[in-house]
């Protein structure tokens, strides 16, 4: 089970309490400044923004030239429509969600709420295509786009070369599914021409996690893992691996990564490791798991007899995240992700903590 399009594992195969907006959406609104009244993608260029094309990204499949400012700019994958908007763009086409919790069709929640800030209007929204199986690349083209940013996504070079007989295409930079948030957002604000936007986004993103941190203190230092585990078959689980930004974002707030998680990653490229049940011992060194999952999930790890042996499980430190819920498309963390639910979860993660 595992690409990145309607179940945690969606991308594990499609991989993967709540606060409200951070006061009124400030830092949506900061970095959005003015552009209420913006239907589609940056339809007013500024001479100075205009003087920094062309703009050139490097990815996995070599180097996007990017002529000039885009205008109409569609999404594959991942975060990248979230990252957009919190820059103040509308993207054109936007995948559909089926995962959590989502609204009007698709949209997540923090999106939808992000564009209703900026007054879009219904006939402006983002356009959702369907990735549940492979990218429909027909949708794409229909929604005519000028510039295609697939920088969180599987995208594959047959994929890349189609898409990009359609407008210029920026696929992932370094693993599938699995580049670091900062990054993300750093190489989407290059791309648009807006590299100085993207730097004082992430200042605001840092601090927001920062300060998300220091309201538990008991989680500073604690090992933390990032788990998949499914009710219905514990003969194995999944971890995801240090390139993948689930347990970066838990470094990010305070948090060590396990050495049992280390060595896990140093033998996979990919951003999860399958393991059979059979080695669940080997993360004793786990203090608190974060899992997608039912809520019958720690009840039948506990009577488990491999994941029982977990001292996590056993002592009950584990994060379930309800596959419904919008938590559930938080733990991979986008630019309005962040601002929205980054309490709550440091919240479950201090529960976990204070039982270890």
């Amino acid at each position: 089970m595992h690409t990145r399009t309607s179940l945690p594992l969606t991308r594990l195969k499609r991989a993967i309490a709540i606060v409200t907006v951070l006061a009124s959406s400030t830092l949506f609104l900061g970095a959005c400044g003015q552009n209420s009244q913006t239907a589609t993608s940056s339809e007013t260029t500024t001479s100075g923004q205009q003087d920094s094309f062309p703009v050139k990204i490097d990815h996995v499949y070599g180097t996007t030239s990017i002529p000039s400012k885009p205008k109409r700019i569609a999404t594959v994958g991942w975060a990248t429509p979230d990252n957009l908007i919190a820059l103040g763009v509308v993207p054109v086409s936007i995948q559909k969600n089926s995962f959590g919790k989502t609204v009007d069709g698709g949209y997540l929640t923090w999106t939808k709420d992000a564009l209703d800030e900026m007054r879009v209007a219904k006939a402006d929204m983002p356009k959702l295509h369907d990735e549940s199986d492979g990218i429909d690349v027909e949708a794409i083209a229909a929604s005519k786009p000028d510039l295609i940013i697939g920088l969180l996504s599987g995208m594959t070079k047959k994929q890349y070369d189609t898409l990009s007989k359609i407008a210029p295409t920026i696929a992932y930079q370094e693993v599938a599914w699995g580049d670091p948030w900062r990054k993300v957002i750093t190489s989407t604000a290059k791309a648009i021409g807006e590299p100085e936007k993207g730097k004082q986004l992430i200042s605001d993103l840092e601090e927001r996690i920062s300060k998300a941190g220091e309201t538990q203190p008991a989680i500073k230092g604690k090992t933390a893992a990032v788990m998949y585990f499914d009710a219905s078959k514990l003969s194995k689980f999944s971890v995801y691996t240090t390139s993948d930004a689930r347990p970066q974002f838990l470094n990010d707030l305070g948090m060590e990564t396990p050495e049992s998680i280390k060595e896990d990653s140093k033998s996979t490229k990919n951003f999860y490791k399958e393991i059979s049940s059979e080695h669940a011992d080997r993360y004793k060194d786990v203090d608190i798991i974060v899992t997608y999952g039912t809520p019958d999930l720690l009840e039948a790890m506990r009577k488990d007899p491999l994941l029982s042996k977990i001292p996590a499980v056993e002592r009950g430190s584990v994060v379930v995240i309800d596959n419904d819920s919008e938590m559930a498309n938080a733990l991979d963390p986008s630019a309005l992700s962040i601002q929205k639910t980054t309490d709550a979860y440091a919240q479950l993660l201090g529960e976990a903590a204070a039982k270890v």
